[in-house]
């Protein structure tokens, strides 16, 4: 069991959603990171156009990926 407010998994950046993240989303702004820096926001597959059609209008999308984060148990102790 989780203390509460902790959640199990990784959960989209859309506002309001809570739903499990399925990609990441790495940007960048260059007027303020330097070329190599890598932001990231959480997608879910529902969110994962409208985030990224976000970055890229505003030219600080990089890539998208897949997320891969195991859920806890608790057989899998402190993360």
């Amino acid at each position: 069991m989780l203390p509460d407010g902790e959640q199990e998994f990784a959960v989209c950046s859309r506002k309001g959603c809570r739903a499990p993240a399925g990609w990441e989303l790495l940007w960048n702004n260059p007027r303020i990171h330097t070329p190599d820096r890598r932001k990231v926001w959480l997608a879910c597959g529902e969110h994962r156009d409208w985030l990224e059609d976000y970055l890229q209008t505003r030219s600080l999308w990089i890539e998208t990926v897949p997320h891969s984060e195991p859920t806890v148990t608790s057989q899998d102790g402190d993360r």
